[in-house]
């Protein structure tokens, strides 16, 4: 069985490369049918990652967050055709305290190894989940909302109980959906977004309140608040947050930035502040995701973020999809022929 993996070799550049697959005899082999673009996908197609870490991450198969179907599966656990979820953090050992996604050993596709852009995948039996009554391009976006329920999963266990205001800092994708998930879990908290783009604001119609950042009103506060920036902005952002929280609140970062931004930890020791990271997600996460996608009125709202779905039949229809990725508001899926 021939199996063709598209490799991104330098920026703006893909290969196809071929490779012999073999029955296994525990592995179950998928083939993707729907995937979407990540910012930290964008971040290698576009070589805005640091020299050396393109020069030792490339050649590399890109795309984390993708659904596929069943080819094979020798225990027949699972029915040909079957459509599952590709769960792509890789745990290598058991522990009881730090989760898999945290794990110093665990792999991660399309960073620490190949991700999904091929036309055959083998999967670890408890890497894929089977999902039902979610429509193929909003299952594609399962791993971004995965992490976001990580990251409240972590909220609720480390914030303390006073729970009345709670803020998004962000207007992009994990923003909105970090802000749907959390009111589906807060429904009685107000859940306010903060932004820089009243369009894109404008998408965020389940929350009870949003501002632009630079019209924030004198006492304004929140009990905690979610940092959804990333990027330059990341910096002025946090600052906000300390500047706008509570005493002993928790602020959750979720941004990544490629630089470190600097942090006002005078301000954090005087109100006595959380700060906790959040990165990626696991098995558990995705099993919350599917569900809480369970709920129709939760799937619209994902619908709407979907900016662009783009059949996928050769290497010119990828680089035209993560071309228009980068001028759409959120997201880019891609539906998988190859």
């Amino acid at each position: 069985m021939i199996n063709q993996l598209i490799k991104l070799v330098e920026p703006k550049k893909l290969e196809i490369n071929f490779e012999q697959l073999d029955l296994p005899q525990n592995n179950i082999i998928v083939k993707p049918v729907f995937m979407s673009i990540c910012a930290a996908d964008q971040r290698y197609y576009q070589g805005k990652r640091k020299k050396e870490i393109l020069e030792k991450k490339l050649p590399l198969t890109l795309i984390h967050e993708a659904i596929g179907e069943i080819v094979y599966d020798p225990k027949k656990e699972f029915e040909v055709g079957t459509k599952v979820v590709l769960i792509p953090n890789t745990p290598y050992e058991e522990d009881e305290i730090i989760k898999e996604n945290y794990r110093v050993t665990s792999k991660f596709r399309s960073s620490s190894c190949d991700g999904f852009m091929q036309s055959l995948i083998y999967m670890k039996r408890d890497r894929i989940i089977a999902i039902e009554n979610i429509k193929p391009e909003i299952g594609s976006m399962l791993e971004l909302i995965s992490v976001s329920v990580n990251s409240i999963e972590n909220f609720k266990e480390k914030a303390h109980s006073k729970k009345e205001k709670i803020a998004i800092w962000g207007d992009g994708s994990v923003a909105y959906i970090t802000a749907l998930i959390l009111k589906a879990y807060f429904p009685n908290s107000k859940i306010i977004v903060l932004g820089v783009n009243r369009e894109k604001l404008n998408y965020f119609s389940f929350v009870d309140e949003t501002k632009m950042i630079d019209e924030i009103e004198k006492g304004f506060n929140v009990d905690h608040a979610f940092e959804c920036v990333g990027g330059q902005g990341s910096e002025s952002a946090i600052e906000q947050i300390i500047n706008y929280i509570n005493p002993q609140g928790t602020i959750s970062l979720l941004g990544v930035s490629e630089e470190p931004p600097r942090i006002n930890t005078r301000m954090i020791l005087e109100k006595g502040l959380i700060i906790l990271g959040n990165s990626r997600s696991g098995y558990q996460d995705f099993k919350k995701t599917i569900e809480l996608l369970q709920d129709e009125k939760i799937q619209d709202y994902v619908d709407n973020i979907i900016c662009d779905t783009i059949n996928i039949n050769n290497l010119s229809d990828i680089y035209k999809a993560f071309e228009k990725d980068v001028n759409n508001d959120f997201k880019t899926v891609m539906k998988w022929n190859l």
